[in-house]
């Protein structure tokens, strides 16, 4: 099926583009020839069905995976991501839904993990007491409501665990911050909470989002353009404001009319 498409355009604006990017493991290649761009202070909707190559191109974006042939670029200038840790010393950051807290701690000391302030000399205590303060305006900031900065981790919500982490990569300096399916297995109340500080970031606008999501009407509410993947590609691109979730749905169950008379 032939699908209209904008033109994967390069902007002065552009945050992160990749050109031509493929992936390859051994005999099976999930990604084929991904051209993508995120401006500054862009949130990308990526969406696709199972087996697209969403995760993968996750992973490449992220340092976990290099990719097999291709050329990223950030800031204008060609990056090798060696490791995911270099790709955070860019600013390049994901939140998966496993989300990488420590239950046992209190929502501050899972703020500041493994960058921790001490206070001067050898000993190297923790400033609890800047820890707390700081914790509580950057949720604040991003209008996370919690009880206290103080609570477990493993006493709150799915959605404020989920915010929690997404707070912990903005003030950790991120610049592209990667959302993998960001409100699964949430109820309306704590997706909403969620969509709402993705919302705040696209207001700040210093912070470029890629959300992977199945919910075409949560990406319409957030997003201001919308990728469409399917079988290795990118087959669609438009603004939110050019397309509909009428669109996208008519689109997707084209597709898999296609699929299953091919399969006949």
């Amino acid at each position: 099926m032939t699908m209209s498409t904008t033109q994967h355009s390069t902007t002065d604006n552009d945050l992160v583009r990749l050109e031509h990017v493929s992936k390859r493991f051994g005999p099976v290649e999930p990604l084929k020839d991904i051209n993508l761009r995120v401006g500054h202070g862009e949130v990308l909707g990526l969406l696709g069905n199972n087996g697209a190559g969403k995760s993968t191109l996750m992973k490449i974006l992220c340092g976990f995976h290099p990719a097999s042939d291709g050329t990223m670029y950030f800031e204008g200038k060609p990056v090798n991501l060696r490791s995911v840790t270099h790709a955070r010393q860019l600013g390049i950051d994901c939140v998966y839904q496993d989300l990488a807290l420590v239950n046992e701690l209190n929502v501050y000391h899972n703020m500041f993990l493994q960058r921790e302030p001490v206070h001067g000399g050898p000993l190297g205590i923790l400033n609890n007491k800047r820890m707390k303060a700081d914790a509580e305006r950057h949720l604040a900031d991003m209008g996370v409501n919690i009880p206290s900065v103080d609570v477990e981790i493993a006493k709150l919500s799915g959605g404020q665990r989920q915010a929690i982490a997404v707070a912990r990569s903005v003030y950790s300096n991120a610049r592209l911050l990667l959302l993998d399916e960001p409100t699964a297995a949430m109820g309306a109340k704590e997706g909403a909470m969620i969509l709402n500080v993705i919302k705040r970031l696209r207001e700040r606008g210093d912070v470029s989002v890629i959300i992977i999501a199945h919910n075409y009407a949560q990406i319409f509410d957030v997003c201001d353009r919308i990728n469409l993947l399917r079988e290795g590609e990118i087959v669609f691109d438009r603004a939110t404001s050019d397309t509909s979730v009428q669109e996208l749905t008519d689109i997707v169950v084209n597709e898999y009319r296609a699929a299953t008379e091919a399969e006949a």
